[in-house]
């Protein structure tokens, strides 16, 4: 799926992407300000989310928990050291745990991804246009 949209248009972009993602792991992929974390707070939105949510970029990991109970990890992956580090916060474990995982900066954790994964590249037109790439 490729779109391109204005961010006034955004919860229906995610509406979108929702029923295009095929695994419980998905990748997302942009420069620095291109809305990866925009995106995925709207689509935490649109899966039931109603708690606030925002960048994990210093704790590195957020839990969401949607109104029919299901769980959504949101990772930064940007301020990971190397690899050991994703292990000793237990990035593989939350990888297995059936839920819901959506990473940012995914090329920092590389070596512990699963076989199966949904990649989502966004790309900043302009201050207001992206586009989103769903494979």
């Amino acid at each position: 799926m490729f779109l391109a949209y204005d961010l006034s248009e955004i919860e229906s972009v995610a509406e979108k992407m929702i029923s295009a993602i095929q695994h419980r792991v998905i990748l997302f992929n942009g420069e620095m300000g291109a809305g990866k974390t925009t995106l995925i707070k709207e689509i935490a939105k649109q899966m039931g989310v109603t708690e606030p949510t925002g960048s994990p970029t210093y704790v590195l990991v957020n839990e969401y928990h949607t109104q029919n109970h299901q769980v959504i990890y949101h990772f930064d992956a940007y301020r990971l050291k190397d690899i050991n580090e994703a292990y000793d916060m237990g990035f593989d474990e939350y990888l297995d745990s059936g839920n819901y995982c959506f990473i940012e900066w995914p090329e920092r954790v590389t070596a512990i991804l699963p076989e199966k994964y949904t990649t989502v590249t966004i790309k900043k037109i302009s201050e207001d246009r992206r586009t989103v790439q769903v494979d």
